[in-house]
């Protein structure tokens, strides 16, 4: 597949030839990528999440709830994607509601790895990622409430990128947890990833969560030979698999090798990100999904009476989704709010406090994205092992900070790993900077 770059420079036929091309070799390919074939226009193809509205598309955020939803209006990623040259085309598929970590909770069935389709692509994004990874798409757009970009990429082998909260507009995105939510690329590299970047970041009066703070082009100023200062942290590293941790290593050396410098840090044990994250998240969640009864929003099943259709309409939720709004209901009701949501909130301010600490003395700070390669598909009945593979990825979210993932090797299965780059809030360029200067140290062969 082409890349992101070289197809800005297409004709219109040439794209028109290669959407033909790519629904063809999606519909051969067998991941179940893709849920739907829409196109929006002309211009340089990109795959959608289905949880991020186009005009006069089915959007059903991979969920039985949403079934002939069709979205009245674009998003305003979609909007800016248009005025860049881009057009939107595919529906990726998804966790339903963006809940999940593989790929496995949706209406339309599971998508697989194309590094081995045993195995599951990650998620809530794994639609996107594996037809990035696979060749049936140049790039798409995912979304990251928890890592749900960054896995995702990490399980397939290509670069994906969360911007920084409210970087970003939110409007027209399918709401999980509204003060984490991003969107944000899949790409097949890192230039490619700024680019699709710069194509969707802007301000946006419908958002009231959208930053003001001027943008600067990252594409223009990508500088893979700055020398940054980047943190390394010792006691993240151990609850990762060997295979992670020799990556990691090697990753560390070829930085250093590159001219960057490399500091030592410790950070808050991970198991008070997952609690924090899963309280917050499933609180949002809670209030988010409480449209969908049939009435406001959602597939109506109708019952003998308004409490029947109640509960008919919301028994089409799949079983992570019921799973997450019993929790944010338990958290948030009168007795228990004290205890778990606001003490939540207040550890999330320690976890952001502490990111800053650190970023007095650093630029960046590399991470693992996922204590292990992708599992195989089937693999994950725990729901709470589910939520434990989050680990390196929910604080990020917690504290609004821009991260990238990208592939740095493989496990002697093949199988790729990925690690994170995570930067300041709206540092986006040093973010992008860093990740080229890896992806070229690493040199990573798909």
């Amino acid at each position: 597949m082409i890349t992101l770059k070289e197809a800005l420079s297409k004709s219109k036929d040439e794209l028109d030839a290669l959407k033909v091309e790519m629904q063809t070799k999606a519909k051969e390919g067998g991941l179940n990528a893709y849920i739907g074939f829409e196109t929006s226009g002309e211009g340089v193809p990109i795959l959608i999440k289905d949880n991020i509205q186009v005009k006069d598309w089915s959007v059903t955020s991979g969920s039985a709830i949403l079934q002939g939803y069709v979205a009245p209006y674009s998003a305003t990623v979609i909007e800016n994607l248009k005025d860049k040259g881009f057009s939107a085309f595919g529906r990726a598929n998804m966790d339903e509601f963006a809940m999940g970590s593989t790929t496995e909770s949706s209406f339309y069935g599971v998508t697989k790895n194309p590094h081995g389709t045993d195995r599951v692509p990650g998620g809530s994004s794994g639609g996107s990622a594996a037809a990035v990874a696979g060749g049936i798409a140049i790039a798409a757009l995912g979304s990251d409430t928890g890592g749900s970009i960054r896995q995702p990429a990490a399980y397939c082998g290509c670069v994906g990128m969360k911007p920084t909260y409210g970087r970003v507009s939110r409007f027209g995105l399918g709401a999980y947890a509204s003060s984490l939510d991003q969107i944000g690329p899949i790409t097949q590299n890192v230039e490619d990833a700024a680019i699709l970047y710069d194509a969707i970041a802007s301000h946006d009066e419908k958002d009231s969560t959208c930053s003001t703070l001027e943008l600067a082009s990252i594409t223009e100023n990508l500088d893979a030979n700055r020398k940054l200062t980047i943190a390394v942290i010792d006691n993240y590293i151990s609850e990762a698999s060997q295979d992670i941790q020799d990556a990691y290593a090697m990753s560390v050396q070829k930085l250093e090798e590159a001219g960057h410098t490399i500091v030592h840090k410790n950070m808050a044990n991970t198991k008070y990100d997952i609690a924090t994250y899963y309280i917050v998240a499933t609180a949002e969640a809670t209030t988010n999904l409480a449209r969908y009864d049939g009435i406001r929003y959602g597939n109506r099943v109708e019952g003998a009476n308004l409490e029947e259709t109640f509960r008919n309409t919301r028994a089409q939720f799949g079983d992570e989704v019921k799973r997450r709004i019993m929790l944010g209901n338990f958290v948030l009701s009168a007795g228990y709010y004290d205890a778990y949501y606001v003490k939540a909130q207040k550890v999330r301010h320690l976890i952001k406090d502490e990111f800053n600490k650190i970023f007095e003395e650093a630029d960046l700070i590399l991470s693992p994205v996922a204590p292990t390669v992708a599992p195989k598909i089937g693999a994950s009945h725990d729901p709470l092992e589910m939520y434990k593979s989050d680990m390196y990825t929910i604080a990020i979210n917690l504290a609004g900070l821009p991260a990238i993932s990208l592939p740095v090797a493989k496990d002697a299965e093949g199988m790729p790993i990925g690690l994170q780059l995570i930067g300041k809030a709206f540092d986006e360029q040093a973010v992008f900077d860093g990740a080229l200067s890896l992806e070229k140290a690493v040199n990573y062969t798909k």
